[in-house]
């Protein structure tokens, strides 16, 4: 088997959440294929190499700076995708890669984008609302904000971030806008102080940057277009995994892998036999140990979910 390079620190860009339950989900078998749709820090990805021998591992991430985190992983039986996992069937095919074995998403953003001031991510510090996922390409945090109609801002707000008061919020950044553009994390700050509730100001920053930054990747889109392909990149008896943060996500995992679509019942033939392309392993979703709770609090609102390719 292959070793993991001694300087690649999970801790160093991204704690990997519930890596053995991740690893023991994907039912790993050394010459299969294999794709992890969000390589991030590479701390998934590295681990699934070890466990390869004529094997190939295919990991997808649109950001630049994991790109440059995956060149310590170099090997033959790895290749980075530069690309939106919402592109999975495609590029897959195009390297003639179908189909794969077991699937991994880990949803969400990494410990690395949040933690650097510039990528605009985190409550926790002043920096550009930018918050994409690909820093070269597409709309900011600060475009929605500053362009948005108060329509759409109250939309995103309520729907994305859960946020009780979406329409006095839209409202207020509206007000605030007015003659001035809001482009750093501070600035949106202050301009909603009169929305945000004393003492649940960080609950209620992160509901709202959670909004934006859905919006800004299109992560929803994303990820049904993503599980949607699943179903035609995964062999029979493949294994889907995922690991979601947030209810939105999650509600859109637990009902693809029940009903084979996102919303409504699952569809049923004359007979009354539904055609959903899995079948679920994990009836209620795996979350974190108390101990993984807390050496890494990021855990706490983790569930993993587990499905099988059918025949």
């Amino acid at each position: 088997m292959s070793t993991t390079p001694n300087y690649l620190n999970d801790a160093d860009y991204h704690r990997p959440v519930m890596l053995r339950e991740c690893l023991e989900a994907l039912n790993l078998q050394p010459d299969g294929r294999y794709v992890d749709v969000t390589f991030g820090g590479g701390g998934h990805s590295a681990r699934i190499l070890e466990h390869l021998t004529t094997g190939h591992l295919y990991s997808f991430d649109q950001d630049a700076d994991a790109e440059r985190e995956a060149q310590k992983l170099a090997r033959p039986q790895f290749t980075f995708v530069r690309a939106n996992f919402r592109d999975l069937y495609t590029e897959l095919r195009k390297r003639d890669a179908l189909p794969v074995d077991g699937l991994l998403a880990d949803l969400g953003v990494s410990s690395h984008q949040f933690d650097t001031p510039e990528r605009g991510f985190s409550t926790r510090f002043d920096g550009p609302l930018d918050m994409r996922m690909n820093a070269e390409d597409g709309p900011t945090a600060a475009d929605i904000i500053n362009d948005y109609p108060e329509a759409d801002l109250h939309r995103i707000f309520g729907m994305y971030g859960e946020v009780t008061n979406a329409r006095t919020l839209a409202q207020t950044v509206v007000s605030a806008r007015r003659g001035q553009s809001i482009k750093t994390i501070a600035e949106l700050k202050k301009a909603i102080v009169s929305c945000t509730p004393r003492g649940k100001e960080n609950k209620y920053l992160a509901q709202v940057f959670q909004a934006l930054r859905i919006e800004a990747n299109e992560e929803m889109e994303a990820l049904q277009e993503m599980l949607s392909a699943t179903a035609q990149v995964l062999r029979p008896g493949g294994r889907l995994v995922v690991m979601s943060y947030h209810s939105l996500e999650d509600r859109l995992v637990k009902n693809f892998m029940a009903k084979g679509k996102f919303f409504g019942e699952a569809e049923k033939d004359l007979f009354g036999n539904t055609n959903q392309p899995f079948d679920v392993v994990t009836r209620k979703p795996v979350e974190a140990s108390a101990e993984e709770v807390a050496a890494n609090s990021r855990a706490r609102s983790a569930k993993l979910r587990v499905a099988v390719r059918k025949a």
